[in-house]
């Protein structure tokens, strides 16, 4: 927090140097193109001097000397002098749009807000110089300042539509070079400033040598690696793999032990089941990177509760309560799973820490930037397997061996499937939707006229867009509305029981009820969050289909043509199936749906497995339970008039 004010203050006070220092930047550029003319006449001299040592050595040493002094002096100068001039083009870039602009239409967007930022700072400077010049030298400081200020007020605006021109013309300049990259397949890196071909294959190659660095897995496979030192190695000899194991060695070792020890296979071996569940018990911990670190480290944990706590994997819960696993190809793990797994990994080393407050403070802002990139690498490995899902799902139509038909066929069969889950026809809508509009909008700018289908479909995503934002809008105020009255009882029933108050039966129950009430708007709320994420996912997954530079230019919109294809017959059926991604959520359903995602969730912890049917069952009869008790519950509970 405080690097963040002195950062805040630091360019405060750069914003009112701003005037004087970009007044002084042009006669800087001056003054430096003075003083090389002037450092070239005098390294002139130097060779002539050097040229004439033969004749008079003793002369030439005392004029040595001199050079020398004067050539330091020179290179101290010149060092101000850049150091200076960097200070005005930080500020120069702070105050106006100075990047590289992409095309013309960037260029005019960058030269529109250096106008306006020009003038903004021409206003503020106009305000502020007096008041500032007013504090340090009163009366005459006023007036100091207000000359300033005047000038600011009609030097910076200039400068922002000099600087604005200047911005429109090399946009003009670059759109050449940007309609050339286009046409060749490249696209744009808005953090170097330069155009590039991109190839999905590369990228997952990437993507996978940095997973294995980050497991510190360098230079060949687990099993010719060093054994690595840990406290204990059961869990290692159960899967009958080594130490310095990677994750995909761990997960071939824990088949090729399950089909050794399933119970099916030893049916004469009364402990084949328990035995059967140590392994999955352990490659439940070992695959887990959080969870292996912490048992290389400190071994089997003493208290079973705390090792369950940390084996609970938020990502199967969210599995399990949205019913994602039929779409994972296409959607990935969803991020609000994500972030609630990495919220809890940071609950659990809170409260394992025992550092003193400002060791704390440090270590988890450290966390926070370690997490901050481990979400965008997460990220980016989901875009990269999603595109490469969907481009092994389109194949065979792409590369002929399917006919249009039977594809057609096939994506019918997959969307009724997948719609017959849980929450399955707002997965096909919003998948449905995100491929059709992508799809559209890259072949209407690749073959219709003037790129005129290619427009409208853009219109179409941002409209859609602007309606996701729209509704996490108004599902957050609902949310919020209805968590905060439900808070405001807990407290008052709190601050009651403190006093030595009991609650009875029927206000625990009213109280039970008013908190249920609450779970319908926040499921909304993460639904709306989900539908967002999913389609800007999906908008990243197929610019990278759309821009993979490994194939040639006709596969790529051969593609697109069966990403259409999906995604059309994606929404239909999810539309007909009553898709939308406002639906009215049941509190029953919710409840029950939370309950069997944290049995499932404790049950893969401890290495059972629990299929997709047993779930669906498994909620069924929850609600049916909860229908039952609350129907008895109902019936004695006396009328009143």
């Amino acid at each position: 927090g405080l690097q963040r004010l002195h950062v805040i203050v630091r360019t405060q006070t750069r914003r009112r140097e701003a005037p004087t220092l970009v007044l002084r930047y042009i006669q800087q550029q001056q003054a430096r193109q003075h003083k090389g003319n002037n450092q070239q006449h005098k390294a002139q001299s130097i060779m002539m001097n050097d040229d004439n040592e033969q004749e008079a050595a003793t002369t030439n040493n005392n004029n040595n000397q001199t050079v020398t002094a004067t050539t330091d002096d020179l290179q101290l100068q010149q060092s101000q002098l850049d150091k200076e001039l960097q200070e005005s083009r930080e500020v120069m870039d702070a105050l106006f749009s100075t990047r590289r602009p992409k095309d013309g239409w960037a260029g005019l967007s960058s030269g529109l807000k250096s106008v306006a930022k020009g003038t903004a700072a021409g206003v503020a400077s106009l305000i502020a110089q007096p008041i500032v010049g007013a504090q340090q030298g009163g009366v005459t400081g006023f007036v100091t300042g207000l000359g300033t200020g005047v000038a600011s007020a009609v030097a910076l605006p200039v400068m922002g539509v000099a600087i604005g021109a200047y911005q429109l013309s090399r946009g003009f300049v670059n759109s050449a070079e940007a309609m050339r990259a286009t046409s060749r397949g490249m696209i744009w890196d808005e953090g170097k400033r330069e155009w590039y071909f991109y190839y999905l294959d590369k990228e997952w190659e990437e993507v996978q040598k940095v997973e294995a660095e980050r497991e510190g897995i360098e230079g060949g496979t687990g099993a010719t690696a060093n054994e690595r030192i840990v406290k204990d190695r059961t869990y290692y000899d159960l899967l009958n793999c080594s130490t310095s194991a990677s994750q995909g060695d761990i997960k071939k070792a824990y088949y090729k032990e399950a089909r050794k020890c399933h119970p099916d296979k030893n049916p004469d071996n009364p402990e084949a089941a328990e035995n059967f569940q140590a392994l999955g018990h352990a490659y439940q911990i070992l695959s887990k990177e959080d969870l292996r670190k912490n048992y290389d480290k400190n071994g089997i944990a003493e208290n079973s509760a705390e090792e369950a706590q940390q084996q609970m994997d938020p990502l199967v819960f969210f599995a399990v309560m949205f019913g994602s696993h039929l779409v994972e190809p296409y959607i990935g793990e969803l991020w609000i799973a994500n972030t609630a797994d990495t919220l809890m990994k940071d609950v659990i080393d809170k409260s394992k820490d025992d550092t003193v407050e400002d060791e704390a403070a440090e270590l988890m802002g450290n966390k926070a930037k370690e997490a901050s990139v481990e979400a965008e690498f997460r990220q980016r490995k989901r875009e990269v397997k999603c595109a490469l899902n969907i481009v092994k799902r389109v194949e065979n139509f792409v590369n002929g061996t399917e006919s249009e038909e039977a594809f057609v066929l096939s994506c019918q069969e997959e969307a009724t499937k997948i719609v017959e889950g849980s929450f399955g026809d707002v997965f096909c809508t919003t998948i449905g939707f995100a491929l059709q509009v992508e799809a559209d909008e890259f072949l209407g700018f690749k073959t219709s006229f003037l790129g005129m289908e290619g427009h409208v479909a853009r219109t179409k995503k941002n409209f859609k867009t602007m309606n996701n934002n729209m509704h996490i809008l108004n599902a957050g105020v609902k949310a919020v509305s209805k968590g905060q009255k439900a808070m405001k009882e807990v407290e008052t029933v709190q601050k009651g029981m403190q006093g030595g108050e009991e609650l009875t039966a029927q206000e625990q129950a009213e109280l039970t009820d008013m908190m249920e009430e609450s779970l319908p708007a926040i499921l909304e709320l993460a639904w709306a969050i989900n539908v967002r994420d999913i389609s800007k996912t999906l908008k990243e997954v197929c610019r990278k289909i759309f821009t993979d530079a490994g194939v040639e230019q006709k596969e790529r919109l051969k593609r697109a043509e069966g990403m259409r294809i999906l995604g059309r017959e994606f929404y239909a059926i999810g539309k007909v199936s009553g898709g939308t991604s406002n639906k009215g959520l049941d509190t029953e359903d919710i409840k029950a749906r939370a309950t069997v995602a944290a049995m499932t969730t404790m049950a893969k912890a401890q290495g059972q497995e629990v299929n997709e049917e047993d779930q669906e069952e498994m909620i069924k009869r929850a609600k049916q339970q909860a229908r039952d008790a609350k129907g008895s519950d109902e019936g004695k509970t006396p009328l009143k008039e």
